[in-house]
């Protein structure tokens, strides 16, 4: 019987093992990310006893969560993560204004296929568009992985996606993955690694497949994969920071679940509040007034995303009434979106960009609604309070519909625009 990703990856870097899922196996990550809650990680750290980190070349940490700072407190904390890295002589410190940690990773080369990342953040799934194990792990844990090194894992079960067919006009990965989720369930993949299969997604982009890998985390997913191709591998050509070998399921494998979907019959969907897998279909939902609109996050802040609005926004302008907050998500995005010319159509027609990072995502500052407002978002996650106002609603969607509604000042299918 033929292996799993999960199964061959943990198998092969925890001593060329064969594993099976619940399997306990201890691994050395080649990367271990962290961010803004580097801070908090520091003091665990040395309440551990914790001096001198292992191995400081596997470190990756970003400040991108409160981006700039938005209070004393944060800058704070900024500052405490940068002495910390100096101390350490950490090479792998990407500062305010680089970006989101998950795209960033992806774009310095450090989330390789074949090999471990584990963060302090629960979509660092994302990882899996490379075909990198990627997977959420807690503060106490990182602090321990800096303490000694290594961590202990179950070998989780695995769920694979079959996707064939073609997308219709308007329906993308992120109206995919909101389908997906809201047919599972919000724990429908709970610690199981998401394969993703199928000639819809190996004929997509790596920018729309990451948005399939992030939104996992949704779902519960331990990892989440898209086997490594010839995209792949010309991405990383001249791009990754060390030499990788990628690892590919065997055809014979055994998965916990198989699902087949027929890209054919989606539509656009939304998730509706307060849960991300409280998914229904645009149509149902059309009409429903919109303050604000907000394109960017690690799930859909990429460069394809903005050009999918700026294509909507371009010569149209915002509804009276509605606010857009456009923020890229790496300082490469924007560079790319200000060549092309995309940053001028968005202020063009009335949007606001700012400075790569999470920005309204996690509600520290940069777009918090206030009391009884709508927010349309291309983020993947829509939880009471998640942008910083528990009496607000939000709504996911994909960047054409959130543009879309943006133009109309309520939620909108593109097609139905002037």
């Amino acid at each position: 019987m033929g292996q799993t990703f999960a199964e061959k990856v943990l198998g092969r870097h925890s001593g060329n093992r064969q594993v099976k899922p619940g399997d306990i196996v201890e691994i050395t990550p080649q990367v271990a990310l962290s961010h803004d809650n580097t801070a908090a990680i520091v003091g665990i750290f040395q309440q551990m006893g914790g001096k001198k980190v292992f191995n400081p070349q596997m470190h990756a940490i970003f400040l991108d969560h409160a981006a700039p700072a938005p209070t004393t407190k944060h800058a704070e904390n900024h500052r405490i993560i940068r002495d910390f890295v100096h101390a350490q002589e950490i090479p792998h410190f990407f500062d305010v204004g680089r970006g989101i940690c998950h795209q960033v990773l992806v774009e310095e080369g450090l989330a390789l296929p074949g090999e471990i990342v584990l963060g302090s953040d629960s979509h660092t799934p994302h990882a899996g568009v490379m075909g990198a194990f990627g997977a959420g792990i807690g503060r106490s844990e990182m602090a321990s992985i800096w303490a000694v090194g290594t961590l202990w894992l179950r070998v989780p079960e695995s769920l694979k996606i079959i996707v064939t067919g073609k997308m219709p006009d308007w329906v993308t990965p992120k109206d995919l993955a909101l389908k997906i989720i809201g047919d599972l369930g919000a724990d429908g993949a709970l610690y199981l690694s998401v394969e993703w299969h199928g000639n819809v997604i190996a004929d997509m982009s790596l920018s729309e497949r990451a948005t399939l890998t992030n939104m996992a985390a949704e779902m519960g997913a331990k990892n989440s994969t898209i086997p490594p191709d010839e995209k792949t591998l010309a991405y990383l050509s001249g791009r990754a920071r060390n030499d990788f070998e990628p690892v590919l399921p065997d055809p014979d494998a055994a998965y916990l679940q198989v699902l087949e979907i027929d890209a054919g019959s989606l539509e656009p969907m939304i998730a509706c509040p307060h849960t991300v897998d409280n998914v229904k279909p645009l149509s149902e939902v059309a009409g429903t007034k919109v303050d604000q609109a907000f394109l960017g996050t690690c799930t859909n802040g990429r460069l394809e995303d903005l050009a999918s609005a700026a294509e909507i926004l371009r010569g149209r302008k915002l509804s009276p009434g509605t606010r857009m907050i456009v923020i890229p998500a790496s300082s490469e995005i924007l560079r790319e979106a200000l060549r092309k010319g995309y940053v001028e159509d968005f202020l063009n027609a009335g949007a606001i960009v700012e400075s790569p990072g999470c920005g309204p995502c996690m509600g520290n500052h940069l777009g918090v609604p206030a009391p009884g407002e709508v927010t349309i978002s291309t983020a993947n996650r829509n939880f009471q309070g998640r942008m910083g106002t528990k009496e607000s609603e939000i709504y996911l969607a994909s960047p054409a519909v959130t543009a879309a509604s943006a133009v109309a000042g309520k939620i909108t299918h593109p097609n139905t625009l002037d």
